[in-house]
């Protein structure tokens, strides 16, 4: 049944994702699980260092032997070897002697500290450098100094990551570290892609009176791609109820979890996607109180949640941002939703319909905070206002008017450099 009543942003945001649930989980390879969210607790079946090593290049002696070493009064030590990284000495270091060792090269029987080579008297001259029989060290150490024991970051047997986890380049090392060469995430979401309308046309085709290029279906493949899940793109429908339906079954019928269409859903006579959804017997509501943007519909096509953003690019874009973000992150397993914010100080007036309302601006830092202006026309055709933007500044619904020197909260949709 319709809601015909025009909803809040959080209102309409709250029953999308009620309707959207995590996604099962599968196993992928190592670097596959890049971006994707851990579905099952990791639990090392190492430690980690696994063996007592040296972190510095050096000398692995006794400590008690060179308490009393200094610069202007060194210990002599006789050297019994060198140890490599990758060996597994077979020598014991005993009172008045040391060993030659790399970085994480194992700690030898009898020695309990090291002393860095540029604290000893052997001049640095690379990995060919001869093996001195003896070798004078020129400070102190304590127990343990410079040596990494068993188990001092991950012992065997300890839960490492939880489930929820975001797999970072960092995680990639340390289950890499922890021999995991297949690990369990959350599927990747398939959201089906379409575009409507009489009047489209594909990218490369050359424009007649009248047509207009698929702009929508490329922008929310983008979108969806930058979220980590695949984008299925169904095409162009023309504005009939049947071209619809079509394109709709051939997508359900390939199995993804979310279906994204643009244009079709407002009140024209050819706006032919809200009576598909009205007959399919399943839309939750319709139109939202929001700039750019008010006319989307929110539902379910043969069980599939269905998000219908309006036809122009910056409403379908913006639309695309406050929904279908938070709702594809939901289904891949995230936990976190929203966007990185700040507040910003508005530097010019800017005029708002009462609608909660996403200027785009660009977002700066200077010596008191951040500052925000906008990008140019606000219009929902605009795209180059988009493209020059890296934050939507939220304006409060029931607000028509924002002072200069206003504070206001700021989307920051291109943080690092990229739209995502």
């Amino acid at each position: 049944m319709t809601r015909q009543e025009d909803l809040s942003v959080h209102e309409a945001l709250e029953l999308i994702l009620a309707r959207v649930e995590i996604l099962k989980a599968e196993d992928v390879p190592l670097l596959g699980a890049l971006g994707r969210i851990l579905a099952e607790p990791v639990v090392a079946g190492d430690s980690l260092p696994p063996f007592a090593n040296s972190s510095m290049d050096g000398y692995a002696l006794r400590a008690a032997d060179v308490v009393a070493a200094e610069r202007d009064a060194p210990v002599g030590l006789r050297v019994v070897g060198d140890i490599a990284a990758g060996s597994s000495p077979t020598l014991t270091v005993v009172p008045g002697t040391a060993a030659r060792i790399m970085t994480g090269a194992p700690i030898p029987l009898g020695a309990d500290a090291v002393v860095p080579v540029e604290d000893t008297d052997e001049p640095w001259r690379g990995a060919d450098r001869p093996l001195p029989d003896r070798i004078a060290i020129q400070r102190a150490v304590k127990p343990g100094d410079f040596v990494r024991y068993p188990g001092e970051d991950v012992r065997a047997g300890e839960v490492v990551l939880e489930a929820g986890h975001l797999i970072r380049p960092q995680e990639i090392g340390l289950l890499a570290s922890l021999g995991v060469a297949r690990v369990p995430v959350v599927r990747q979401p398939r959201v089906g892609i379409l575009a409507t309308g009489d009047e489209l046309v594909e990218v490369e085709a050359s424009l007649t009176p009248g047509k207009i290029r698929n702009s929508n279906g490329y922008a929310q493949a983008a979108q969806v791609r930058a979220l980590g899940g695949t984008d299925v793109m169904l095409g162009v429908a023309a504005d009939s109820e049947s071209d619809v339906r079509q394109k709709l079954d051939a997508a359900v019928d390939s199995g993804v979890d979310l279906l994204v269409s643009s244009a079709g859903v407002s009140v024209g006579a050819y706006d032919v996607v809200k009576a598909v959804l009205d007959r399919a017997g399943d839309v939750t509501f319709w139109r939202v109180r929001m700039r750019p943007g008010k006319p989307l519909i929110f539902g379910a096509y043969r069980g599939v949640p269905y998000l219908g953003m309006p036809g122009n690019p910056v409403s379908a874009m913006v639309s695309f941002e406050i929904f279908a973000r938070p709702a594809i992150l939901k289904l891949g397993g995230h936990s976190r939703l929203e966007r990185p914010s700040v507040k910003a100080v508005l530097m010019e007036q800017i005029h708002s319909d009462g609608r909660e309302s996403y200027i785009r601006a660009i977002v700066e830092k200077d010596e008191d905070g951040y500052i925000a202006r906008t990008t140019g026309g606000q219009g929902s055709h605009m795209m180059t206002s988009l493209v020059r933007a890296n934050a939507l500044l939220v304006v409060p619904e029931g607000i028509t008017e924002m002072a200069a020197g206003t504070t206001l909260t700021a989307l920051m949709i291109d943080w690092s450099g990229g739209y995502f």
